[in-house]
């Protein structure tokens, strides 16, 4: 398995950037999803982040909430995103990260969550609601076991904010294009592209953007100054539709906005 930077570097080397594909675990069943993920590298994307479901989903939109309370009802634990992470990365050689809200972690226990997620073959942590002022457990664990460390950066972000998130950052700094839940829309910000730059000018070597994109010329636009783009409700509204199949075609079509024309 490479690790994320390696992967973004060398998406950016050798095609127009890298294409980052969010599904959260256990939706519609731990082994659909399983199935799903192993279907969007196979048709394309690059790096995967596995969403671990949560009671009180702040940052998710409506699709992603639908998703992520069903996994809950059928009765999803932490274990299971572990065990997604394993057999995915068994089966391809995609980093794959977790996407979560602090409070699983530190309930698990910091330490102990970081160990499990490296044993597995995960990558790291993208954490929307852990800042790096607050976040020096986990920066120790992931020196302590190598995992990436994404943290989130806002248009409404300070200068100086930016920077101690890059400082802190590995692996990629999230984008977020807009203000706002996730979803898919007709246009991503135009704020999104004045956010990349600055994190550039703060010395991030890939930012990637998330939050709206869902097409493959989406895609392609956000990477004409990202190192990569991040989508999320389109894929999980794929899986709801028509399954791991389903999403292996949208993952199909997205790929192409990577691709020089």
């Amino acid at each position: 398995m490479r690790t994320v930077g390696e992967v973004i570097a060398r998406r950016n080397a050798e095609a127009g950037g890298a294409l980052i594909g969010y599904l959260p675990v256990g939706f519609p069943t731990l082994d659909e999803s399983v199935e799903a993920a192993v279907a969007l590298v196979e048709n394309g994307v690059d790096v995967l982040e596995l969403g671990l479901p949560y009671s009180d989903p702040v940052m998710d939109g409506p699709v992603i909430q639908a998703a992520t309370q069903q996994a809950l009802q059928n009765g999803f634990r932490i274990a299971d995103g572990f065990e997604a992470v394993r057999r995915i990365t068994q089966r391809t050689d995609a980093p794959v990260l977790i996407m979560t809200y602090w409070n699983p972690v530190v309930q698990y226990g910091v330490d102990r969550f970081a160990d499990e997620l490296a044993a597995a073959g995960g990558a790291g942590l993208i954490t929307p609601d852990l800042i790096p002022d607050e976040g020096a457990d986990w920066l120790a664990a992931t020196e302590r076991t190598g995992l990436d460390r994404v943290f989130l950066a806002a248009p409404t972000s300070t200068d100086a904010r930016l920077a101690k998130t890059v400082e802190a950052s590995r692996g990629f700094v999230y984008a977020v294009s807009t203000m706002g839940i996730t979803g898919a829309r007709s246009d991503v910000d135009r704020a999104a592209r004045t956010l990349v730059s600055r994190l550039h000018e703060a010395g991030a070597e890939a930012a990637c953007v998330g939050v709206g994109i869902s097409t493959a010329a989406q895609v392609r636009e956000v990477l004409e100054y990202a190192e990569g783009a991040i989508v999320g409700s389109a894929l999980v509204a794929a899986v709801a539709e028509g399954g791991s199949a389903a999403a292996g075609r949208l993952a199909a079509e997205l790929a192409r906005g990577t691709r020089a024309e």
